[in-house]
């Protein structure tokens, strides 16, 4: 049995449009078997969300995820990988 190599990744996303948050949401449910948790931060003051999500999977499926949510209009996101 071939086991797929998985590394932790956080995902960070900022939200400038909030009518692409209900697709994002969707998407993080999509994937929510790779998430290992998740922090939403609403910033009134600038009228934006700070999401950051810890996830562990495959590269390809972080990079999936990443795509997805950042063609979203008004949707910023990058992806860190753990070095292990």
């Amino acid at each position: 049995m071939h086991r797929v190599e998985t590394r932790v990744a956080l995902l960070g996303i900022i939200i400038e449009n909030k009518d692409s948050i209900e697709k994002i949401n969707s998407l993080l449910h999509e994937y929510r078997e790779y998430i290992i948790g998740r922090m939403g931060i609403p910033y009134e003051k600038r009228k934006i969300s700070v999401i950051s999500i810890a996830l562990d999977a495959p590269t390809d499926i972080v990079s999936a995820l990443s795509g997805k949510i950042g063609r979203l209009p008004g949707v910023s996101t990058k992806a860190v990988y753990s070095k292990v």
